[in-house]
């Protein structure tokens, strides 16, 4: 990892010692990284006794010969990018890394995307999620629709996770129109963030499985996770980033219009939506299906239809989903 390391190695009174300095990646959590009450660190420096350690945030500060300085910074390097890709790290783990040199044997998933929390393994479990990753890869905005419970907007948002930890983007945005299911909420109190924050909440239950806390809190007060209703998009462009729209079905056709048009460089989208659930007045066409009609056939626009068959919550969900479709045939 180049330009990871500044080798300040500034001469001291002992002939040999110096000091250097390691950055860690933006993306490494060191609630991770260093363990709870730095159990982690002081097992790090456990195995390597001829060299000082200080971890301050992202910054690890290394006193000793230059040799030892080096074989740290080596081992430092390899227990990141493990955080990286698995998102944990034990005690087993670092003793296998430094003292054995390798990589722990981890299981080998066709189709993981990441590892979440706890190194929880987020993968792509049905065939349509496998064909939104692949088309993932060679457009820069996707439909993915179909009915609840299909991982839509789960493995969009991995996708975006996975994107911002491999540095492919520099932000997330999720978005959602705030078009109540239905049922009419009335007044909400509290300040602008607490009345919007109930129309989002799935968005952020998705994130808390890939992301951990404090390491989400700290994207989100930095903007690099933003989290907003539609309307918050007007004026905007959005570069460097993956921006997903769920719940598209609610839109009118000025609105998709409206965020479709946001896209900046390096930008991908992914709209999410299930035509089967538009809680817009009957009067109002889905901007979500106006949108389809209207894009149908251009290069670098892919659409993904999710079924029954990718329902991935509870079974029953699988069989709601069927007799509501049963039903609508039989009304036909």
């Amino acid at each position: 990892m180049t330009n990871k390391t500044n080798n300040a190695l500034s001469n001291s009174s002992l002939e040999g010692v110096g000091e250097a300095v390691f950055n860690l990646s933006e993306h490494t959590d060191t609630t991770i990284f260093y363990g709870v009450n730095n159990k982690n660190i002081q097992l790090i420096k456990d195995l390597h006794p001829n060299v000082k350690i200080i971890a301050r945030g992202h910054l690890v500060k290394i006193s000793g010969d230059s040799e030892n300085i080096n074989r740290l910074t080596a081992s430092i390097e390899k227990l990141e990018k493990y955080v990286l890709d698995n998102n944990r790290l034990s005690e087993e783990n670092i003793i296998e890394i430094i003292k054995k040199g390798r990589q722990p044997d981890n299981m080998k998933f066709d189709h993981l995307i990441l590892h979440g929390v706890n190194g929880k393994s987020v993968m792509a479990r049905t065939a349509n999620q496998r064909k939104l990753v692949k088309d993932f890869e060679t457009n820069d905005l996707l439909f993915a629709i179909g009915p609840a419970g299909s991982g839509k907007t789960y493995t969009a948002i991995a996708l975006a996770v996975r994107s911002l930890k491999n540095k492919e983007i520099k932000k997330i945005i999720l978005s959602r129109p705030a078009v109540e299911a239905g049922e009419k909420l009335g007044f909400l109190p509290g300040d602008m963030k607490e009345k919007i924050d109930p129309y989002l909440q799935p968005l952020y239950d998705a994130l808390q499985d890939m992301i951990t806390p404090l390491k989400l809190k700290e994207y989100l007060e930095n903007g690099i996770v933003q989290i907003a209703p539609l309307a918050f998009m007007r004026g905007r462009t959005l570069s460097d980033a993956v921006v997903i729209l769920d719940e598209a079905q609610n839109t009118t056709a000025p609105q998709i219009k409206m965020f479709l048009t946001r896209m900046g460089l390096n930008t991908k989208m992914i709209v999410t939506g299930d035509i089967t659930q538009i809680d817009l007045p009957l009067s109002q066409k889905s901007g979500l299906i106006d949108a389809l009609e209207t894009l149908k056939g251009i290069k670098g626009i892919a659409k993904i239809e999710f079924d029954k068959n990718d329902i991935v919550r509870h079974k029953l969900v699988q069989r709601i989903v069927e007799a509501y479709e049963k039903k609508s045939k039989n009304v036909k």
